[in-house]
């Protein structure tokens, strides 16, 4: 589902075009309509100017030699699998900007919001060099519900406020399971509290990203502490977040809270990346949004819109987000960043 999303995306991209495709090796020399016969779960059609592209071996990276500048990967395998394979292809020379999580947690892998951390693309300058790639790297973009709350934080501590304590429960969509995903049975009428692996995901992940480059190591933040609860609730797209935060000092009002969200921007804004939204976070102020239906596509399905602002009775301050989740969280956020490395010369 997240390569159909690509796709998508990419139709009328003014900087890529889709000239590559590669799955299974079960799926090698089938077109792509072939393939995805049956199994489209997009609203649009397929674009047709990809319908006849013909499927390479994805565990083959010579087969896009000379015909790629950029890759995404959004594989299913094993995550040694995906390891593997994602450094056969950077060492190939291809620029890989992926959705697995599989090198979330590589020393020298960039995991980059890139409003957030766009200078950890740095971190591709140490990868090289350690490892010997040329034009080659890997870069992974984080967990997709991540993003339905990391920009406000991130707002405010670079506004100079001290969060020290986090606890977040996510409602996650459907979607985020890929398909067949959660059983109808399962879901319909129900929400299910787990997510394999998702909590400690949402409890590390944000450390990366919010961490510093000392040398050539990334030193993770020691702050905020995270808890998290994650939960699938019957909900097609849109991840959704309930946050309190703590600060360990100073705590700001609400309204200079909400003029600081209103007022964030980041390197994409600023230089007008193709999929960057004008507003990367959105502020509602009805007391019932945001809602996923109604606010997972503002900004293009970009942006965070965040709502039910008010201050904690156990820690100090409180809200919700929501963001689309195959949108920003998956397929569009990780194109944003190729249009950053892209601005910031990391693409041949």
């Amino acid at each position: 589902m997240v390569g159909q999303r690509y796709l998508t995306l990419l139709r009328d991209h003014p900087w890529f075009r889709l000239s590559f495709v590669a799955a299974s090796p079960r799926s090698a020399g089938l077109r792509y309509a072939e393939a995805v016969e049956g199994r489209w779960h997009q609203t649009t059609e397929i674009p047709a100017e990809f319908r006849d592209l013909i499927l390479a071996d994805a565990s083959d990276p010579a087969a896009a030699e000379g015909r790629c500048s950029l890759v995404f990967s959004c594989l299913e395998a094993g995550k040694a699998e995906i390891q593997a394979l994602e450094l056969a292809w950077a060492a190939a020379g291809h620029p890989l900007v992926s959705n697995s999580s599989a090198h979330r947690g590589t020393a020298d892998v960039p995991m980059i919001v890139p409003e957030i951390n766009p200078g950890h693309a740095a971190l591709i300058d140490v990868q090289r060099r350690r490892r010997g790639f040329t034009t080659g790297f890997v870069a992974v973009k984080p967990n997709c519900s991540v993003q339905s709350w990391l920009a406000p934080v991130h707002a405010l501590r670079e506004a100079g406020y001290a969060i020290d304590r986090l606890v977040v429960n996510t409602f996650q969509a459907a979607s985020g399971a890929g398909h067949p995903g959660v059983a109808s049975l399962d879901l319909i009428d129900n929400m299910v509290p787990y997510i394999g692996g998702e909590e400690e995901k949402t409890e590390r992940e944000p450390l990366k990203i919010l961490g510093r480059i000392e040398g050539e190591d990334l030193v993770e933040a020691e702050e905020p502490r995270i808890s998290a609860h994650c939960n699938r609730v019957p909900v097609s797209d849109g991840h959704g977040a309930a946050v309190s935060l703590g600060f360990s000092g100073k705590k700001p009002a609400l309204a200079e809270v909400a003029a600081i969200w209103r007022a964030f921007r980041g390197e994409p804004q600023e230089r007008g990346l193709p999929l960057a939204p004008p507003s990367p976070i959105i502020l509602r102020e009805e007391l019932d949004r945001p809602q996923p239906r109604r606010d997972r596509d503002a900004g293009g399905g970009m942006a965070v819109s965040v709502g039910r602002l008010r201050s904690c009775p156990v820690l100090d301050l409180r809200f919700f987000g929501i963001s689309h989740n195959t949108v920003r969280g998956a397929a569009g956020g990780a194109i944003l960043m190729a249009e950053l490395l892209a601005a910031r010369g990391y693409l041949p």
